[in-house]
């Protein structure tokens, strides 16, 4: 597990087996942060749009007030940029999170891959793997997308 996460952990909350259901939402936020800076840096152009839908995605998801948004996406943006696998974030959705919930979350990286208005091959590429990591099937990654590229369109007319 990353160190700074894992620090962060043990001083905000216990890491222990009987970690209530708000610890493990913690543990949630920083992860799905973490993965979606992992998409915001993967083509290699950074959008203020991204950022915000990250934003809202985290306050809607998790029912965070601004200055928690913050603090996630802080620890988030640093553990991003240290990360070198996808493991340590994808290892703790695939502990803590049903499979709905998994589905969820892939809708929302297409949602912080829309931001732009525009799809990378590297943003479709790095959804699909993690989509993989978290297994959600390949029928229910194209179901999110098309539901994300939609509502979009319909936004845009």
């Amino acid at each position: 597990m990353i160190l700074a996460i894992k620090k962060y952990f043990e001083e905000k909350m216990s890491l222990s087996n009987a970690a209530n259901e708000g610890e493990n939402n913690r543990r949630m936020e920083l992860a799905t942060a973490a993965l979606m800076f992992e998409l915001l840096k993967v083509d290699g152009h950074f959008d203020e749009r991204e950022v915000h839908t990250i934003s809202n995605v985290l306050g809607r998801t998790f029912a965070l007030d601004t200055p928690s948004i913050d603090a996630i996406i802080a620890l988030a943006e640093e553990e991003s940029h240290r990360s070198t696998s996808l493991y340590d974030f994808t290892s703790l959705v695939n502990s803590s999170y049903d499979y709905p919930q998994r589905v969820q979350l892939v809708e929302n990286l297409w949602r912080v891959a829309f931001a732009d208005h525009k799809i990378d091959r590297y943003e479709d590429n790095l959804i699909r793997r993690i989509a993989d990591l978290i297994y959600v099937s390949h029928t229910d990654f194209i179901k999110c997308k098309l539901k994300v590229r939609d509502a979009i369109s319909i936004t845009q007319v």
